[in-house]
């Protein structure tokens, strides 16, 4: 499962896109983005064209070398391919249901993840 992500780079830079991507996952646990587990929720780039390529290896490099890890940072960086949107009860879920999607987050761990992966980068 992906996000694809329509900007404006006159509002925001794709280095600044990257920057805001991995303070909100778990670079460092393979197959598995907080609760939900399975090659499906891997941690990925998906680029489009060398210039997004680029970008997103330096952006992980930067983060390897910057000695922040203990672990090896398992997200991948793939040439994006035909992106299928889900079915239309899942877009937007988290304004849908707002009450679900706030007991699925707390339940899930995924912001006591992120303050442990990332301490106060991830607020």
């Amino acid at each position: 499962e992906v996000v694809q992500v329509a900007y404006d780079p006159s509002k925001i830079s794709y280095t600044k896109l990257l920057e805001v991507f991995w303070r909100n996952i778990d670079p460092l646990t393979p197959n598995r983005q907080f609760c939900d587990a399975g090659s499906q929720y891997r941690s990925a780039i998906f680029y489009h064209g060398d210039d997004q390529r680029r970008a997103a290896e330096a952006s992980k490099r930067a983060l390897e070398q910057s000695g922040r890890f203990k672990r090896s940072i398992v997200t991948q960086i793939v040439a994006a391919s035909t992106f299928y949107a889900a079915e239309k009860y899942h877009q937007d879920y988290y304004l849908k249901n707002p009450v679900r999607y706030r007991f699925y987050r707390g339940r899930c761990g995924r912001d006591d993840r992120l303050k442990e992966v990332w301490g106060k980068q991830s607020e």
